[in-house]
């Protein structure tokens, strides 16, 4: 569900979107063959590619674990040092890729991505693969940004535009949905090292697709160095002292609360911070961005849990816990669609209040599954919680975009998608923590905390304006 919708998607380069330029101002190699297409086709398949790496790994866990070892918190790292950097890094890279130019910085972060993936196909021991994938997440916060900004030079005209930024939205889609089916189907065929090596044909399309589209302008644009430096020390030291816990943890917390403080002081005094903390005194603003951390909280850190469920626990093969996921997956986009239309139609409050409403009870549940529950039936008990989370998403994100400024939209929209980010991951990172021990219980009181704050932000929407 990180690139679950077209509205969530589409703003995420994290900076005031710039005028858009004429796509054949600065043409490439291929000026006078350049189709629009081609540079859609390659923007798709780059958002596509990260996003598929995001939920592919979950139901290959269990492999790896037998592989490299490293127990309960070497996994969430694996999972983890992907979505934090992804997560904290997006706050800046939209305006890296103004700088630098799209084209260049989608290249670049492509042929990152590639062997990121490969070195973590080859990674020896559970140390290395957790340091590729940190470069992953790096490489795909460079993509995101990038790929949205060559779908929107290549269409001068706004309906063609609006058509195409759609179709790279349903691309994130459809990596969500199959992910975790190519992630159970790969692993069982293959091993744990398939789900990394199959990004270097689609790495290396989305590059020759490139050499067609044509060169992006370079924009002046700020960079708040020092504040992302320090949101990333602050994410990095809370989820290590939520994972490792201890002595060691309690030593990690300190440093978050010290960098943490520090990130607040500097933000203040910043000309373009990349958290203006301002945005946050509208109600509306706090309102949208807890509910959205606390879908992700539940959404991204139960697929986790419920993918060592079926395999740990339950004894099912990847495949069949990859297959398990694939009716609340396949039913997301069509969900965000539905969703997108009711809240043009009724506002954003009605949707949300529904949305997380289902996805609490979806969450209560599955508190009655237990070791014995048929595969079927788990699957379908998943599916309320997948459809309230997509029901919720696209509405708080158009509530969100309705209460900035124009000019602040695409800085609200990279807050809003990095926050959900960091959210996902520290629910992995507790819930990781809850399961190491007796899993069933553990599993339970997950599912406890994650309808808790699903009920809170739910409560907490009934303040949002009503209507349109």
């Amino acid at each position: 569900m990180a690139t679950n919708s077209l509205t969530e998607g589409s703003r995420s380069a994290g900076r005031p979107a710039p005028p858009l330029p004429d796509p054949a101002a600065r043409p490439g190699p291929g000026k006078g063959r350049t189709s629009p297409g081609l540079t859609l086709t390659a923007a798709l398949l780059g958002f596509a590619l990260i996003t598929l790496d995001a939920s592919v790994v979950n139901v290959a866990l269990p492999a790896i674990g037998d592989s490299l070892g490293g127990g309960m918190s070497g996994l969430q790292w694996v999972v983890d040092a992907y979505t934090l950097a992804f997560a904290a890094l997006m706050l800046s890279t939209g305006a890296l890729s103004d700088r630098i130019g799209a084209t260049k910085a989608y290249a670049i972060g492509i042929a990152v991505f590639t062997a990121a993936s490969v070195a973590c196909g080859f990674a020896p021991s559970l140390p290395v693969l957790i340091g590729a994938r940190v470069v992953q997440g790096v490489a795909a916060a460079v993509v995101l940004p990038a790929s949205l900004s060559l779908v929107r030079q290549a269409y001068g005209d706004a309906a063609r535009r609006a058509r195409a930024v759609a179709l790279w939205a349903a691309g994130g889609s459809v990596a969500v949905a199959l992910g975790p089916v190519a992630g159970g189907a790969l692993t069982t065929a293959w091993n744990w090292s398939g789900i990394f090596f199959i990004n270097v044909p689609l790495g290396a399309a989305a590059l020759v697709l490139l050499l067609r589209a044509p060169r992006s302008q370079r924009r002046p644009a700020p960079l708040d160095v020092p504040g992302q430096l320090l949101a990333v020390l602050t994410l990095t030291a809370v989820t290590f002292a939520v994972i490792e816990g201890g002595t060691t943890g309690l030593a990690a917390l300190a440093v978050a609360v010290a960098a943490g403080a520090l990130f607040l002081w500097t933000e203040k005094r910043q000309a373009h911070p990349v958290v203006p903390l301002g945005l946050f005194r509208d109600r509306t603003v706090a309102i949208t961005v807890a509910a959205g951390a606390a879908c992700s909280v539940a959404f991204y850190g139960l697929v986790f849990v419920f993918s060592l469920f079926a395999q740990e626990v339950q004894g099912r093969s990847a495949l069949w816990a990859g297959l398990m996921f694939l009716p609340m997956t396949g039913l997301i986009a069509v969900t965000n669609v539905v969703a997108g239309k009711l809240a043009a139609r009724v506002g954003p409050r009605l949707p949300m209040l529904a949305g997380q409403s289902l996805a609490v009870l979806g969450l209560l549940a599955l508190l009655c599954t237990d070791a014995t529950t048929p595969a079927l039936g788990l699957a379908f008990l998943m599916v309320p919680l997948a459809l309230g989370c997509a029901l919720t998403i696209p509405p708080l994100t158009a509530a969100m975009m309705e209460a900035v400024p124009a000019d602040r939209a695409g800085l609200a929209a990279g807050v809003l998608n990095s926050a959900r980010q960091v959210a996902g991951g520290l629910g992995i990172a507790a819930f990781g923590g809850l399961v190491a021990g007796d899993f069933v219980p553990g599993m339970r009181v997950s599912l406890l905390i994650a309808a808790g704050l699903l009920t809170v932000t739910g409560v907490a929407t009934l303040g949002l304006r009503r209507g349109r």
